[in-house]
């Protein structure tokens, strides 16, 4: 079924609603920031390489809040039940639980390492139209929504780079989570009818247009939901770094620091002391890495069946030689290529669940969500959640009108 789409009005209704009955006062500050989707570009960032995401329109997490005379932080969620928690305004006695608190507190941590000195008490209520756990970066729209909620009610605002960088040590260092840095890019930097091509090794960014309105991209969340905080993730990067370690053996003379720096020339000469497994994982990000620039070209030409190929081809590689799609997602983007006016179809985000991207003519859009719908009910028993969308904006501080 297709997704009435949010805007961050209402979002921002619910937060401030959530607020004002949960703590009987006002809100003076808000900020959104937005969840993403990933055009293509996955797990290459945490390996120096390319990403290309774009913010979600109108799919944000909203954080709304106040100083408070109480002496503690208090922070009400609309999501995990209405679950509320709280906590003295000192970032050393802070316990990592309950669990989703923690992307509250580790932005916290990031904001006063960087703003030294008295850390007032502040209630909070946190609202989103961001899935969770269907791999559009949940947990970095929050981490970025509390974030550049403290710039505003303490001040001052810093770099976007820079609060980038540190939203994602936060996820790193007190989620314990080893993301690499897209998510937290794109949901700071997000601009209206582009993606974004990050280098993750410079931090260089390029905005890319895409806004043709004679095509649209897809969204459909499989609605089965992956956990990632370590597990098979932490494994898959590990597994990359002992491929790096080979490499430099193998080429001592050369500047290897990531799977960035090695070609599918130098895969081949190697191969052969790899295990098949690590070797495959190599095999994934030198060549993801080749597809994500590529693709930029491709969409910024409007070469939308180059584009659409070089999607294929992504999921394949994470399919198969880095492993972490699943049935259900299979599944999906199978549907989605035998649909005519589809140009790609492939897995976004993290993988093991989650959902897909589809690049597909405006005019088949009806037709696709049917034909998925259709197929995935009948194989799966599960009806996934489908929404076009186009980029958007990225995080930024509301005037609250008093």
């Amino acid at each position: 079924m297709a997704d009435t789409p949010p805007t961050v009005e209402g979002t921002i209704v619910r937060a401030k609603e959530l607020f004002k009955n949960h703590f009987k006062s006002e809100p003076t500050h808000t900020a959104a920031a937005p969840g993403r989707v990933n055009l293509i570009g996955e797990h290459t960032d945490y390996n120096d390489g390319f990403v290309m995401p774009l913010a979600l329109q109108g799919r944000n997490t909203v954080v709304t809040g106040a100083r408070n005379t109480a002496g503690v932080c208090r922070v009400i969620t609309e999501s995990e039940g209405g679950n509320s928690t709280e906590f003295k305004p000192n970032t050393d006695s802070f316990e990592k639980a309950p669990k989703w608190a923690n992307y509250v507190k580790g932005p916290i941590v990031q904001f006063f390492k960087e703003n030294p000195g008295d850390f007032p008490a502040f209630d909070m209520a946190i609202a989103t139209d961001v899935p969770l756990g269907g791999g559009l970066s949940s947990s970095a729209s929050l981490e970025v929504a509390v974030f550049t909620f403290l710039e505003g009610l303490f001040g001052p605002e810093i770099d976007k780079k820079k609060k980038a960088l540190l939203c994602q040590k936060a996820e790193n260092d007190f989620v314990g989570m080893p993301c690499g840095c897209m998510d937290q890019f794109i949901s700071v930097m997000g601009k209206e009818g582009n993606a974004l091509l990050l280098d993750c090794r410079s931090q260089d960014t390029r905005y890319v247009p895409v806004s043709d309105p004679s095509v649209v991209l897809l969204v459909v969340n499989s609605n089965v939901k992956h956990e990632l905080t370590g597990g098979e993730y932490a494994e898959r990067r590990a597994q990359c770094y002992e491929a790096v370690a080979v490499f430099q053996k193998a080429y001592p003379n050369r500047t290897i620091k990531a799977l960035r720096d090695v070609t599918k020339e130098q895969l081949a000469e190697v191969a052969t002391q790899l295990t098949p497994v690590v070797a495959a994982r190599a095999r994934h990000v030198i060549g993801e890495n080749d597809r994500t620039v590529r693709a930029a070209d491709a969409f910024a030409a409007g070469q939308f069946e180059l584009c659409g190929k070089l999607m294929i081809e992504s999921h394949k590689s994470l399919r198969d030689d880095f492993e972490v799609s699943c049935k259900e997602i299979d599944i999906l983007v199978d549907a989605a290529v035998q649909v005519p006016g589809v140009y790609g179809s492939r897995i976004t985000g993290g993988g093991f669940g989650g959902c897909t991207i589809t690049l597909l003519k405006k005019d088949a859009l009806a037709n696709a969500i049917k034909q998925i719908t259709e197929n995935y009910v009948a194989l799966t028993g599960i009806t996934p959640t489908c929404f076009a969308t186009t980029p958007g904006e990225g995080a930024r501080s509301i005037t609250i009108k008093l």
